[in-house]
């Protein structure tokens, strides 16, 4: 009975021994889980963190995308209207291109008619010079022939 009751005792032993491994085991996976729990909620906590920051930049740059989208209407809107204007300006360029053109032409019509008048008005100053000497000269001759003539009616009386 006495060896029965110490191999009970020496399993009763050895069970708890076993139970205090066990147990010691137990507890340091539990203290494993739970530095790992830590761990995890720390990573955990940073992931919400830089998902914040990150919905925070997206929601940033959606805006800045939408700041951008309006920027770049009202610029096509004000290239649309400058690229009118240009061709306001060119056609006015062209029309002003054209009066140049013409008003050239005119000018030198003008002064090729100038010219011209010139030209007759020297004939004329020429001719009105030599007709002015024919005069003269028949004036002359008039007066020579009144004094003849009145010589001669001298004469006769």
């Amino acid at each position: 009975m006495k060896k029965v009751l110490l191999e009970m005792e020496d399993q009763k032993n050895s069970y708890e021994q076993k139970a205090k491994e066990s147990l010691q085991k137990v507890l340091e996976e539990k203290m494993n889980a739970e530095q790992q729990l830590q761990s995890t909620q720390r990573s955990l906590a940073l992931a919400e963190q830089k998902c914040e920051e990150w919905r925070s930049q997206y929601e940033a740059l959606k805006e800045d995308w939408r700041t951008l989208g309006s920027q770049h209407r009202e610029l096509e809107s004000q290239l649309n209207v400058l690229q009118s204007k240009l061709q306001g300006a060119d056609s006015r360029d062209l029309q002003m291109n054209q009066a140049l053109r013409f008003l050239e032409n005119e000018h030198q019509e003008l002064q090729a008619k100038i010219e011209c008048l010139q030209g007759d008005r020297d004939l004329c100053s020429l001719d009105t010079q030599d007709l002015q000497g024919l005069l003269q000269n028949q004036s002359l001759q008039l007066q020579e022939q009144e004094k003849l003539l009145t010589k001669k009616g001298q004469q006769i009386y």
